[in-house]
């Protein structure tokens, strides 16, 4: 009897660490250590630099134990860039309309999976960023911008939740990790994805992406991410119910909602938003944007308040939604 007593305390130890989780904050630095480098160059938009940042986060995708995403033989999603001139003659660069045409810029998605034990139930998205804006001549000055908090840090939190969530016991719903390319050249990683997404849209129940989690807003309570578009649906104070360190974007005049990768799958019906730090530190797009000015450990809470959220989200039946006139129907 004693044997059989201490066997299941034994089983009920064990499954209380199996769905315990700790986001360590060395993890979290080496990830900004490496993407952040100056040996990285600032991770130009369809550059080389940015397809090395994709096989990075493609390979600790591969080490957690993700898969590729169904119908994907790999774990890069690749789509050709091209420039174009528009009506008012002003330059810019799009997903070209031709894919393969030889020499070609082409920017990089890099994606991993998680399917859970009841497919059918839908998959949850969580996103951010892999590319910054590379290098500009500076003269004597620091001409490389590391993107540190944009958004190298983004692309931590989504490989951190990567990490916990294939950790830990076996989810009801798929996961899918998604680091775009391209986000800084007018979102044009997301823009494929959302034309060519390896799950159908209408699968997926929730996007959250994230952007510039690296600093604390001086407008948010201490220690909270300020979710854009947060009263448009019902996801946010959901996920603020189960212990995510999330509230109401201070900013509503800055639209920052329709600023970021999230809106491209929210003008498709996804309930999708962004969780941000600071709205737009003093670092932004700046050469100093970089490890030296980001705030390591209200990054690391913010992410490890995610973890058990998203783990319910992915566990339950609850499916997030609109509220009345919160979904986008066109440019905003």
């Amino acid at each position: 009897m004693k044997l059989r007593v201490l066997l299941a305390l034994g089983v009920l130890c064990g499954t209380a660490v199996g769905q315990s989780w700790t986001v360590k904050p060395e993890w979290v630095r080496a990830h900004e250590e490496f993407l952040a480098s100056d040996a990285m160059a600032g991770r130009g938009s369809a550059t080389k630099l940015e397809e090395i940042t994709a096989n990075y986060v493609a390979s600790e995708f591969i080490g957690y134990g993700l898969k590729p995403a169904p119908g994907m033989t790999g774990y890069l999603q690749s789509a050709d860039v091209e420039p174009y001139q528009t009506p008012n003659g002003r330059q810019r660069v799009r997903v070209a309309e031709q894919q393969g045409k030889p020499g070609a810029a082409k920017t990089f998605n890099a994606i991993g999976y998680l399917e859970g034990t009841d497919p059918s139930s839908g998959t949850i998205l969580l996103t951010a960023h892999l590319d910054h804006l590379g290098t500009k001549d500076a003269g004597k000055g620091d001409g490389i911008y590391n993107g540190a908090n944009d958004d190298a840090a983004g692309t931590t939190a989504v490989l951190e939740l990567a990490h916990a969530l294939a950790s830990g016991p076996r989810l009801k719903r798929n996961v899918l990790f998604v680091c775009y390319g391209a986000e800084e050249l007018g979102g044009l990683g997301s823009t494929y994805f959302g034309a060519h997404p390896p799950v159908a849209l209408a699968s997926i129940i929730a996007n959250l992406e994230f952007e510039m989690i690296g600093n604390q807003d001086p407008k948010m309570p201490k220690g909270v991410l300020l979710l854009t578009g947060w009263e448009r649906s019902n996801l946010g104070p959901t996920l603020k119910e189960h212990g995510a360190l999330l509230g109401p974007d201070p900013y509503p005049e800055q639209h920052f909602f329709q600023r970021s990768d999230n809106y491209m799958l929210a003008l498709k019906g996804v309930v999708a938003h962004t969780a941000a730090g600071w709205g737009t530190p003093p670092t932004y797009h700046q050469p100093n944007d970089d490890l030296e000015h980001l705030d390591l450990a209200f990054m690391t809470e913010a992410i490890q308040s995610l973890v058990e959220p998203m783990r319910w989200l992915a566990s339950s039946d609850f499916r997030p939604s609109w509220n009345k006139g919160g979904q986008p129907k066109g440019r905003e």
